[in-house]
């Protein structure tokens, strides 16, 4: 589930305006600052700072510490990579693979692969939207695909599957087998998917991250450690597309 800020406003570092998000987490210990590529009404394309505030911490002293680290941010904000929006021309990945996106409103249909090459139908003002409904439901489809394999691997039965477009987490397993899954991840290279899913799947048979657990990710994955640092190097440029 998506957090909820507790509070959202503004702060001018370098003579730019940049949104900042407030959590509550009572579990921390400290004042944690992370850069948010969330789009928004700021001067830089949205991009800004969350702040976890651990129980008792008054928001003041998270904006204080942006203040305090400013040169941080500002640095780590001119490091993201580029947006690339859903548009005619743009080059997308799928599967790890790069795709460029064709405007062709002639033809029928609404959206398909072709090649390297996704082709979209239509109107131009739709094209944007008609893209990410395409590839949530290619997410939805190949994740629907690998868990039912991997939970009947396991002897288990899944249950309800939920595509969203969520930050905080890849994937997330309820106490009730309910599985939750970004579907930014259909854009990420083929063994990675794959390693999320079977990391939420492995959930349905031992909740915690233990030892167990970890071997039982690695019988229903290949490439576990690899797919794990990909996301860690590039996984936040997924939310940069669109």
């Amino acid at each position: 589930m998506a957090r909820t800020p507790i509070r959202e406003t503004t702060i001018e570092l370098g003579g730019k305006r940049l949104p900042v998000r407030l959590y509550r987490n009572k579990r921390a210990r400290r004042i944690i600052l992370r850069i948010d590529g969330r789009n928004g009404d700021g001067d830089s394309n949205g991009d800004g700072v969350s702040v976890t505030l651990p129980r008792g911490t008054p928001p003041e002293e998270g904006l204080k510490l942006i203040n305090e680290k400013a040169q941080w941010v500002l640095e780590r904000l001119g490091g993201l990579p580029p947006r690339v929006a859903f548009a005619d021309g743009a080059s997308v990945p799928l599967g790890g693979v790069e795709h460029t996106i064709r405007h062709v409103p002639h033809k029928r249909g609404v959206v398909r692969r072709q090649g390297a090459e996704i082709l979209v139908a239509g109107r131009p003002e739709h094209l944007a939207r008609r893209i990410r409904d395409w590839f949530r439901k290619e997410a939805r489809s190949k994740i629907g695909r690998l868990v039912g394999d991997k939970a009947a691997a396991l002897n288990r039965t899944a249950g309800r599957i939920t595509i969203r477009d969520t930050r905080s987490r890849w994937g997330s397993c309820s106490a009730g087998g309910n599985l939750s899954f970004c579907w930014r991840l259909v854009m990420a290279p083929e063994t990675v998917l794959d390693y999320v899913v079977a990391h939420e799947v492995a959930h349905l048979a031992e909740p915690h991250h233990g030892p167990k657990f970890w071997r039982l990710v690695e019988t229903l994955t290949s490439d576990m450690e690899a797919s794990r640092e990909w996301l860690k190097l590039n996984g936040e440029a997924l939310h940069r597309y669109g």
